[in-house]
């Protein structure tokens, strides 16, 4: 014979000596603008693996949000795009962990980790602009404001001030350099579809890719 299913019970309280089912502690709600900052970051890997194909019912439940509150936050489904798409060539991300690598550790394992931070937003980028065909750069946003990568580069430079006797040319010089390469060696079409890993490129920036006197 089947078995019953049988809801387990509400846990109980205590209230003035009586106990009485518990009510389950409801989350703090989000303000306006972290919710729309919750649902830009469930969108985004949505944009990069679906492209303009991407359902609201998609990403509703990446959000672990209803449908309805995706259009509380914003009118429709393209300002959710656009939003997410401004978001991804916003640089301010990078730049946070450009700023917290660990700076103890030697000038190449500190460069290998910022180009790592690099390729992830190039590749980011790159998959939105394909996806979308977007032009480049990006239209600028209705409330006029354009992102730069003004804070990444000084971030970036950083790395090489303190190392700079054990360079050949300025930081700013070798900051401009490592971008270079970086963008290029992870562009899929630059590349050749074989981007080059963080490392490869950190060994060229430093060593470059002639023989060395003793090796010839």
């Amino acid at each position: 014979m089947q078995g019953f299913f049988i809801p387990a019970a509400p846990a109980l309280q205590h209230t003035a000596g009586t106990l009485v089912p518990s009510m389950a502690t409801r989350a703090t709600p989000l303000s306006p603008d972290a919710r729309r900052a919750s649902i830009i970051a469930a969108t985004l890997p949505l944009l990069r693996a679906y492209g303009p194909t991407v359902t609201t019912a998609q990403i509703a439940f990446a959000a672990g949000v209803a449908e309805g509150t995706l259009f509380r936050a914003f009118p429709d489904k393209d300002a959710l795009i656009q939003a997410t798409i401004q978001s991804a060539f916003d640089p301010a991300l990078a730049e946070q962990q450009l700023a917290a690598i660990d700076r103890s550790g030697s000038l190449r394992e500190q460069l290998v980790a910022a180009v790592e931070i690099l390729k992830s937003r190039v590749e980011q980028v790159w998959q939105l602009i394909s996806a979308f065909n977007l032009p480049m750069p990006p239209k600028r946003p209705p409330n006029g404001d354009v992102h730069t990568d003004k804070g990444i580069r000084d971030q970036l430079e950083a790395l090489f001030v303190p190392h700079a006797a054990e360079l050949r040319v300025d930081p700013n010089y070798a900051m401009r350099v490592m971008r270079s390469l970086a963008f290029a060696g992870t562009h899929p079409r630059i590349s050749d579809n074989q981007p080059f890993t963080a490392n490869e490129i950190v060994t060229i920036l430093l060593e470059g890719i002639g023989r060395h006197d003793e090796e010839l």
